[in-house]
């Protein structure tokens, strides 16, 4: 069982789609004990990073969240949800992050030709070995939509990286902490793999 993380943001229901094609069972909660009972948990995330901030505050999921990483659980965060893993965003100045994984998310340097938000493909590099990209391809295109990228403290927890007017910190993995800033839910095939690779661990 994969507990999806409910807290009024997005991207939930394409989540929840993904995974259910892929024959997974899934249950979208706030409630935690349900959260606790779940085999692996997903923290999806679309919109503001204060927001999402108050949300899990509101519904008391950072405590859940919290219990699950100490208990060693597979658990992965998707574009928003990969930047509340983090200390902090400038794009809410003052609020802290969940810090389980240290760094900040800083605002997409504006470049000449290039828009922001970034929305779109864009391809991957692999610096070093990470489990969710088992099977795939480095180069392999995957989807974005972000205004603030990662800037993760520790390079070694890096597992994929893009680039759009900066290098990006695409995905992260530490011990059972993983995540992802583009969305797997969005991206094809390649997307799928990913979210398979999850399920599987």
């Amino acid at each position: 069982m994969i507990a999806i993380l409910d807290y009024d943001a997005g991207n939930i229901k394409s989540v929840e789609k993904a995974l259910n094609h892929l024959g997974q069972e899934t249950i979208l909660t706030r409630n935690f004990h349900e959260i606790l009972r779940a085999d692996k948990v997903i923290l999806p995330g679309v919109g503001s990073f204060g927001d999402a901030m108050a949300h899990l505050k509101k519904y008391e999921l950072d405590r859940a969240i919290r219990e699950v990483v100490a208990e060693k659980k597979p658990f992965l965060g998707i574009c928003l949800g990969l930047q509340l893993l983090f200390e902090a965003s400038q794009e809410t100045e003052g609020v802290e992050g969940l810090g389980i994984l240290k760094g900040q998310c800083l605002r997409i340097p504006e470049t000449e030709g290039l828009k922001i938000p970034h929305i779109g493909w864009n391809s991957l590099g692999f610096p070093s070995e990470g489990r969710l990209f088992s099977g795939i391809s480095e180069g392999a295109y995957v989807y974005f939509v972000h205004s603030y990228y990662l800037q993760a403290e520790d390079p070694s927890i890096v597992k994929a990286t893009c680039q759009y007017g900066v290098q990006i910190h695409a995905s992260v993995e530490k011990d059972n902490v993983f995540a992802c800033q583009f969305h797997p839910e969005k991206s094809g095939e390649v997307g799928l793999a990913i979210l398979q690779n999850f399920a599987d661990l």
